[in-house]
């Protein structure tokens, strides 16, 4: 491994203190690695709501899904969704050839929720 092909390590050990100068511009994750080390649905505005009735199983929301948030066990879909890892994108009710998902707003969600 050459000098130019080295993968750099970041010095993240005090990122608490950091100012706004001190991050690189656009990084939130100071190392490379799946969706799945990082808990990153906090950033959610739309969550997707399945209507259980109309999907079918198809599994066309599971491909589609950018952060492998859709839940799938012994082939079926689940009701919910791995919200930690969601960001709302909505691909996955673009792609529902069902329209078996819709996508709410997430502060309206957790009102429901509450009650």
């Amino acid at each position: 491994m050459t000098d130019k092909t080295k993968k750099k390590k970041w010095d993240y050990s005090d990122i608490a203190k950091w100012g706004p100068g001190k991050h690189e511009m656009g990084a939130t994750i100071p190392e490379s690695g799946t969706a799945d080390d990082y808990e990153t649905g906090g950033w959610r505005t739309e969550r997707p709501i399945r209507d259980m009735e109309k999907c079918t199983s198809c599994m066309i929301c599971f491909f589609g899904c950018p952060d492998s948030s859709i839940i799938v066990k012994e082939g079926k879909m689940q009701q919910e969704f791995d919200l930690k890892h969601c960001k709302g994108c909505g691909i996955c009710a673009q792609v529902c050839p069902r329209d078996a998902i819709e996508m709410m707003n997430e502060i309206k969600v957790c009102k429901l929720e509450e009650k």
